[in-house]
């Protein structure tokens, strides 16, 4: 569930969005652009959430700034941009986000 960052500091991308009511398709285009963020050069992980009105939250943390202009500017993902702008998320935002401490509290099964 959490992904497995490195020690800070590193980059976080949070995408907030809210998907419209012509979403078929979503979720076989967001699983692809994780597969394919995951190959990139400064991917670290992602972490994601979405509850049933379609409110959800993405994060992924990246090495650098630079790794992260790199997979805006990928082709595919490009392409999936503009899908969302056009067809999936009525309402979004995107916030980049030095992390700079992490703490972890892990209790017992």
């Amino acid at each position: 569930m959490f992904a497995a960052t490195p020690q800070p500091p590193y980059y976080a991308v949070i995408f907030s969005s809210q998907l419209s009511e012509q979403a078929a398709g979503y979720r076989e285009l967001a699983e692809r652009m994780v597969e394919l963020a995951a190959e990139q050069p400064g991917f670290l992980g992602v972490e994601s959430v979405r509850d049933a009105s379609g409110a959800g939250i993405t994060v992924s943390y990246w090495r650098s700034l630079p790794d992260i202009a790199a997979w805006k500017r990928h082709s595919e993902h490009a392409v999936a941009q503009q899908l969302g702008k056009s067809q999936f998320y009525c309402d979004f935002r995107l916030r980049i986000a030095l992390v700079e401490s992490e703490s972890r509290l892990r209790l017992p099964p």
